[in-house]
């Protein structure tokens, strides 16, 4: 007879065995056929035994620039809302393919020509390399939504003839009945399973764009690698060299027209799933929106091409060496102010109305504490009837962090300029217009999304739209058409106003600090270029925004107010 304590051994035996074959049979089998359910292409993968090296690229602003949320359009808190996707029952810019598919001229014109010039050339000849390498595995991985955008992102990289050995996006439930809470959740078990799989690569590369992404791989591959080393992994296999590349970033945008009208389209959209009767309960609480405009100011708007002369040939020889890279530096030259809001009828009637173009020369330059750059401009000819916002009509050319135009008006001495030497230029009387989603309450009336509905964007002031030392219209018994601080027809020079007096006063000046809107992430994506502030990641939730802008669907070039 058994006793009593070999019983009890045998039991436990059997309960480790049962637990050991129940793992077992958890496990995903590490086959090409299983991986093969993670890509949402018609490409079988190649043999393990074939691959030695793996290829891995992000598909947003790392392959392709996909527009941003245009900071010329829109303010920084609608940008932050427009790409949060708890705020529209569509899911917001990052989730909806239809503003994948406007860019460009849209899918219509753009797919027979391969969406020429919104790939990042320098990744896309990495790609074909790496179509050409027979031992590489060639994968395109993003976090965009499978359900919605297989099809399209299909398309436009067949468009350009890729064909990648995988592709994958986010699926709602993956291949074993995952969930994932993120982007970054669904790429690292997507990359385990390619790495298990293929378990004689030697080497794995990702091209990635965001710094919070490079960051997550690098600590997973770390991690990854100190599994294989104390035999944690799921499998026996070497440690695999990794490298993780950080794309450059920079900003395309669609066209405005076409961006507007998208971001209406998207409105509708969430309006009509808001009266479905099927909205899932945490949308319920959803808000309506509309789209409002706001004036920021009135000026002599300046070119595109008269802003790039002026930083050149104004800007260039008086900023000192190594400004110029310079992250906290930003360039403006956009615009001589007649006033920081719409101008009155009788100041447009008394310089002409909108539209009237009027050349200007450049007579001196100035800088305030090395962080403001200025340059004195008067009309030609010079008896011309104009009106400004400043005492000495001036265009704010740059600034550094943390000065901002409205400093300019703290210049004093200015340096002439030769007359063989100075720069003329034309302006066009016009506004600088801004669009802002916004809340609807239950009668329809807008609400202000995030800020005081009286206080003015920081945007305002970035663009140049400054007062100079701030009464406006109707304050201190000035008259609506003639606010303190403005001077028309024949200006006149002055020592300017003190720091600080009267800041803060009247109802344009009151500043909004904080509007650093929801979805910036300190880059933008893809291609060569400065860094762009106002991309919202697939799963990223704060950040904050500027006001450079490099225009069209360019990347690099001079961070202007076009």
């Amino acid at each position: 007879m058994r006793s009593a304590k070999s019983v009890v051994s045998e039991k436990l035996a059997r309960i480790g065995t049962a637990a050991k074959m129940s793992t077992t049979q958890r496990q995903p089998p590490y086959t090409v056929t299983a991986l093969k359910r993670w890509s949402v292409g018609t490409n079988t993968p190649p043999a393990v035994s074939q691959i030695r090296s793996i290829h891995v690229y992000d598909f947003d602003n790392t392959l392709f620039l996909s527009p941003l949320p245009n900071p010329q359009i829109w303010n920084g808190q609608t940008i932050g809302l427009l790409q949060t996707e708890e705020s529209f029952a569509n899911g917001g810019w990052w989730h909806d393919p239809n503003l994948l598919s406007a860019t460009g001229k849209g899918m219509d014109t753009e797919e027979p020509r391969g969406w020429n010039g919104w790939w990042n050339e320098n990744i896309l000849r990495l790609v074909q390399l790496s179509m050409e390498q027979k031992d590489a595995l060639t994968i395109l991985l993003t976090g965009r939504g499978e359900t919605r955008f297989s099809e399209i992102i299909k398309r436009m990289v067949a468009s350009k003839n890729l064909d990648f050995d995988m592709i994958g996006l986010k699926p709602e439930v993956g291949p074993s009945g995952q969930k994932f809470s993120s982007t970054a959740a669904f790429k690292q078990k997507f990359l385990e399973d390619v790495i298990l799989t293929y378990e004689q690569a030697e080497d794995i590369r990702v091209y990635e764009d965001r710094p919070k992404h490079v960051k997550m791989f690098r600590d997973y591959f770390e991690r990854m690698n100190t599994g294989f080393q104390t035999n944690e992994a799921p499998i026996s296999r070497k440690p695999i060299n990794s490298e993780v590349i950080h794309v450059a970033e920079g900003t395309t945008y669609l066209e405005p027209g076409a961006e507007v009208a998208e971001v209406q389209r998207m409105i509708n959209s969430h309006h009509l799933a808001l009266r479905s009767p099927g909205l899932k309960n945490n949308r319920s609480s959803m808000a309506g929106f509309r789209i409002k405009k706001t004036v920021l100011y009135t000026g002599y708007l300046i070119s595109k091409d008269d802003q790039i002369r002026l930083v050149q040939e104004v800007l260039g020889p008086i900023l000192p060496q190594g400004l110029a890279d310079s992250k906290d530096l930003k360039y403006t030259a956009n615009n001589i102010m007649i006033a920081p809001r719409p101008a009155s009828r009788q100041i447009l009637d008394r310089i002409g109305g909108m539209g009237r173009k009027l050349k200007w020369q450049v007579t001196g330059t100035a800088n305030f504490e090395n962080k403001v750059w200025a340059a004195r401009v008067q009309p030609i000819p010079p008896n011309s009837q104009i009106h400004s916002e400043n005492a000495v009509p001036l265009v704010v050319l740059a600034c550094r962090k943390p000065a901002r135009p409205v400093d300019a008006s703290y210049i004093q001495n200015w340096h002439p300029v030769p007359a063989e030497m100075a720069l003329t230029f034309e302006t066009e009387i016009g506004e600088k217009e801004v669009l802002s989603v916004e809340e609807t309450n239950s009668n329809g009336w807008g609400n202000s999304y995030g800020k005081n509905n009286k206080k003015r964007s920081r945007q305002q002031y970035d663009d140049g739209s400054y007062s100079q030392a701030g009464q406006y219209g109707g304050f201190d018994g000035q008259s609506q058409d003639q606010p303190q601080g403005y001077h028309s027809s024949h200006y006149h020079y002055h020592d300017g106003p003190r720091r600080g007096s009267q800041r803060g006063r009247g109802r344009g000046n009151q500043r909004s600090r904080g509007n650093t809107g929801r979805g910036g992430r300190g880059r933008g994506r893809g291609g060569a270029g400065p860094s762009n502030p106002y991309y919202k990641s697939l799963d990223d939730s704060t950040g904050g925004y500027d006001n450079s802008y490099s225009g069209g669907n360019q990347t690099g070039g001079y961070p202007m107010d076009y």
